[in-house]
C-alpha cells in the first residue's frame, strides 16, 4: 500500500459503510506534502483522474480488491476534476466525484438550525437540485445528530449507502451532500447507522416536498415548488379580520369526494376544475381539504402523516396541488389543510427512532406514544423538533400559498393525561397536568405563521374548556384565530337526534352554547368525524320518517347558518347523503336526481349566498353585539328565535326555528322595528322539499312591545323549519 494512502482501518471502515467522516478521506486530499485521490467505486475495475480539458491526470490503483482506489496526482494545487469509470465489461463514464464539492449549508443556516430558529429550514434541508460548483446535481441535507453515518441511496447508487456517505457539520447534527447529475424526480432515502453501531431500515427524508406513490415510501427529489402564481391579489386581500368576514368552509376529502370511471381518484387537476365549479355554485368562501401531506395508510385520511412538507402523491405533482390552490383564489375561494404536528406513525421509513434514538419523539411511551391512535407523539420541547414541525406549517403558507391551518388533535398535544389513567402520564415540573412544552409550541406555531405569512389563519380542533386558544399570545391566549366549536356540535346534534315529542326535555341543548359563543372566535364543525364508525349520516341522526328527517335537517342547517359562529360543513352533508361516509368510494352523486336530496343542496347553496349577502349574519359572528334572543325560553312549543346585528347601520336578521312537525299559526315575535320585513328564506319551501307553508314573504310589524323589543309580527312558522327574516 503506498505510504500516502490512508490509514487501513480507515479504507476499511469505508468499505464496511462504518465511515462517519468521508470527505476527511475520500476525494482528493492533501497527503504527504502532495495531492492524492482517494476513490470508492465498487463497480469499477479501474479508476482515472481527469483534468477539465478530458486529460487524464492520473491513473489510481486499486487497494485491494473491493473497490477502493488511490494514487497520487503529481500537483500540488487544487484544480477542478473528475473521474472517468470503467467496469470489467468495458463500459466507461466519465462523472464528477461527490467527494470533491465543498458544502452547500452556510454557517448562518448552521447557527440557526443549532438554535431552532431556521423558520425556512425547508429551503435547506431536504434534497434541491441545484447548480453547485458549476455543477447540476442535488443537494441533499438531512438531521440525524445521533448517528454515526448517514448516507443517500437510491438507484442511482444501487442502494449502497457506502457510496453517497454524507458530511457531518459540525455541533447541529445535520448531514450534507452534493450528488452531481442527480435531477429532479429521482427517488431516494437515507440509510442511516445509529448511534450503537445498527443500520436502520431506510427512511424517507423528513423534509422531503415530493414521494412516491403509496405503498411506495421512497422520497423524490424536487425542491421548492416551482409554480407561476397568479393570485397576487388573492394573496394581498387576504390580510384583514376575518371574524368579520363570511366564512364558509366545504370539508373535503380528495380521495372519496368523486371517483371516476373504475372508481379511480381524481387529480389535483381534475379537482381544479369540478371541485371548483361546484363550491363557486354552492357559496362556500373556502374549502378545507382533510390531510394532504404524504401519508402512508389511506384508511387514516390523511391523519398519520409522514411527509410533512410533500402533498400527497396520489393525486398528482407539488406543483399540480399548487396550481390546484391557484385557481381556487383566482375563483375567489379560500384554501384551508388540516394539519398534524400532534403525531405521526411508527411505519419504519418514518420518524420513529430516526437516528437510532428517540429523536423526534419522546423515548418515554408516558410521554411518547398515543394508545388511542397507536402513533408516536412529537417532542415539542426540543427546539430542534419544534422548529421542524413550524417550518411545515410555515411551508404550507407561504410556498403553497394555502389560507389556513386547521390543526389537528390539539386537545391531545395540551394535557400531558389525554386519555391515560393514572399512573400512565408524568406531570409537569409544576405537578399539573398541562403540557408546557406543547403549550410554547403552540403559541410559536401561531406567531411565526402570523409572521411569516400575512392574512393567514390559524383554526383549532379543542375539544375542551381551555382558555384563550382564540386569543392573541400576548393576551395570554394560544394565538390560533378560531376555534371548532365542538360542544356546540355535540348539543345541538342530541337535540335534534330526540323526537320533538321529547325535545321540549332537551331545549338548553340548542340554547346553552350562546351562555359562552363569545368566549372564542368559533366556527361550528359539522366535520367528518360525525358520519363515521357507525355515527352515520346527517341525514340518518335526523327522527321520523324520510320527509320529517329531511325536514329536520334543513331546519337545523337554518339555525346554525342563523347562528353566531363561522360555518363547517362535510362533503355529503350538503345534499344528505344518507349512507355513512366510506373514504373508498366517491359520495352518492346520483341521489341529486331525487328532489329531496336536490332541495337539500339548493336550501346550503341559497344558505351561503344569504350569509355572505347579510352582514348581520356574519360581521359580528364573534361579537356578542352581534347577537340578540327574542324567546329563549319556549321550549313547550319546540321554537327558538332571535335577531343577528351586524355593524352600526346594517339591516338586523331576524331567525325563528320551530323544531316541532306542528304549524304554529298566528305566533308573536318580538322585532327589532316596526314596519315593513321580507321572510328572505324558509326552509321550509316547496323548491327545498318542504310543505311551502309560509308567510308569503311578507310579513308587516307592528308597533307594540314584545319580548323586551318595541315592534312585534304575527307570524306562521311552518313544521320543522328555520324562518330568516330582514327589513324591506
Amino acid at each position: 500500500m503506498p505510504d500516502t494512502a490512508p490509514p487501513a482501518e480507515e479504507i476499511e471502515a469505508i468499505l464496511r459503510g462504518r465511515q462517519g467522516d468521508p470527505f476527511r478521506w475520500l476525494g482528493v486530499q492533501e497527503a504527504g506534502g502532495q495531492l492524492v485521490a482517494n476513490v470508492f467505486a465498487p463497480d469499477a475495475s479501474e479508476v482515472s483522474v481527469l483534468d477539465m480539458s478530458g486529460a487524464v491526470v492520473a491513473r489510481l490503483a486499486p487497494v485491494g480488491n473491493e473497490g477502493f482506489f488511490h494514487g497520487p496526482l503529481g500537483r500540488s494545487d487544487r484544480f477542478e476534476y473528475r473521474l472517468r469509470l470503467s467496469d470489467a465489461t468495458g463500459h466507461v463514464r466519465e462523472v464528477a466525484d461527490p467527494y470533491g464539492f465543498g458544502p452547500v449549508l452556510g454557517d448562518m443556516d448552521e447557527y440557526l438550525l443549532g438554535e431552532g430558529r431556521h423558520e425556512e429550514l425547508y429551503r435547506r434541508l431536504g434534497a434541491h437540485p441545484m447548480t453547485h460548483g458549476g455543477v447540476e446535481g442535488t443537494a441533499f441535507a438531512v438531521w440525524a445528530p445521533n448517528a454515526r453515518r448517514v448516507s443517500v441511496v437510491g438507484p442511482f447508487n444501487a442502494w449502497d449507502g457506502r457510496r453517497h456517505a454524507m458530511r457531518r457539520r459540525g455541533f447541529t447534527g445535520v448531514w450534507e451532500i452534493f450528488v452531481p447529475g442527480l435531477a429532479r424526480g429521482e427517488i431516494y432515502k437515507y440509510e442511516i447507522v445509529g448511534a450503537y453501531g445498527q443500520t436502520l431500515p431506510l427512511k424517507a427524508d423528513p423534509v422531503g416536498t415530493w414521494a412516491e406513490v403509496p405503498p411506495g415510501t421512497a422520497s423524490r427529489v424536487h425542491g421548492l415548488v416551482r409554480h407561476e402564481w397568479t393570485d397576487a391579489g388573492w394573496m394581498e386581500a387576504r390580510a384583514k379580520d376575518h371574524r368579520a368576514e363570511p366564512v364558509s368552509i366545504y370539508e373535503v376529502h380528495p380521495a372519496s369526494w368523486r371517483r371516476g370511471d373504475g372508481n379511480t381518484l381524481m387529480s389535483y387537476a381534475d379537482m381544479a376544475g369540478q371541485l371548483i365549479d361546484y363550491v363557486t355554485e354552492m357559496g362556500f368562501t373556502h374549502v378545507e381539504f382533510l390531510p394532504v401531506s404524504e401519508h402512508p395508510f389511506s384508511g387514516s385520511w390523511g391523519y398519520q402523516p409522514i411527509g410533512l412538507f410533500a402533498p400527497t402523491a396520489r393525486f398528482g405533482t407539488p406543483e399540480d396541488f399548487a396550481d390546484l390552490v391557484d385557481r381556487l383564489h383566482n375563483a375567489g375561494i379560500g384554501v384551508i389543510v388540516d394539519w398534524v404536528p400532534a403525531h405521526f406513525p411508527t411505519d419504519a421509513h418514518g420518524l420513529g427512532q430516526f437516528d437510532g434514538t428517540a429523536l423526534y419523539e419522546h423515548a418515554d411511551p408516558r410521554q411518547g406514544f398515543h394508545q388511542d391512535w397507536n402513533t408516536l407523539i412529537y417532542n415539542f420541547g426540543r427546539r430542534e423538533v419544534a422548529n421542524f414541525l413550524r417550518a411545515s406549517g410555515t411551508f404550507w403558507l407561504r410556498e403553497l400559498h394555502v389560507d389556513a391551518l386547521r390543526v389537528d388533535a390539539v386537545a391531545s398535544m395540551l394535557y400531558l393525561d389525554y386519555s391515560r389513567s393514572e399512573g400512565e402520564w408524568i406531570p409537569n415540573r409544576y405537578g399539573g397536568r398541562e403540557n408546557l412544552d406543547a403549550i410554547d409550541f403552540l403559541k410559536g406555531t401561531n406567531e411565526v405563521a402570523h409572521a411569516y405569512a400575512p392574512g393567514a389563519m390559524t383554526l383549532a380542533e379543542e375539544s375542551t374548556a381551555w382558555p384563550g386558544v382564540s386569543r392573541p399570545v400576548p393576551e395570554g391566549g394560544l394565538g390560533f384565530d378560531f376555534k371548532w366549536n365542538m360542544g356546540w356540535m355535540h348539543d345541538t346534534l342530541d337535540y335534534m337526534s330526540q323526537d320533538p315529542i321529547y325535545r321540549r326535555y332537551h331545549h338548553d341543548r340548542m340554547t346553552f352554547g350562546l351562555v359562552y359563543a363569545f368566549s372564542e372566535n368559533f366556527v361550528l364543525p359539522l366535520s367528518h368525524d360525525e358520519v363515521v364508525h357507525g355515527k352515520g349520516s346527517m341525514l340518518g341522526k335526523m327522527p321520523g320518517d324520510r320527509w320529517r328527517k329531511f325536514a329536520n335537517l334543513r331546519a337545523y342547517y337554518g339555525f346554525m347558518w342563523g347562528h353566531p359562529g363561522k360555518k363547517l360543513l362535510f362533503m355529503g352533508g350538503e345534499f344528505a347523503q344518507e349512507r355513512e361516509w366510506n373514504h373508498d368510494q366517491s359520495l352518492d352523486w346520483h341521489l341529486l336526481e331525487d328532489p329531496m336530496h336536490e332541495g337539500v343542496r339548493l336550501l346550503v347553496r341559497d344558505l351561503n349566498a344569504l350569509y355572505r349577502a347579510q352582514p348581520g349574519l356574519h360581521a359580528r359572528d364573534c361579537d356578542p353585539r352581534g347577537f340578540q334572543w327574542i324567546d329563549v325560553s319556549d321550549n313547550e312549543s319546540n321554537v327558538f328565535s332571535f335577531v343577528r346585528h351586524g355593524e352600526e347601520g346594517s339591516k338586523p336578521v331576524v331567525v325563528i326555528s320551530n323544531m316541532s312537525p306542528v304549524v304554529r299559526e298566528n305566533y308573536r315575535v318580538g322585532l327589532p322595528r316596526a314596519g315593513g320585513w321580507i321572510e328572505v328564506l324558509n326552509t321550509d319551501a316547496g323548491e327545498y322539499g318542504g310543505s311551502g307553508v309560509g308567510n308569503g314573504g311578507a310579513v308587516t310589524a307592528s308597533e307594540g312591545e314584545s319580548h323586551g323589543l318595541p315592534a312585534h309580527a304575527t307570524l306562521t312558522l311552518p313544521p320543522l323549519a328555520t324562518l330568516f327574516l330582514t327589513v324591506e
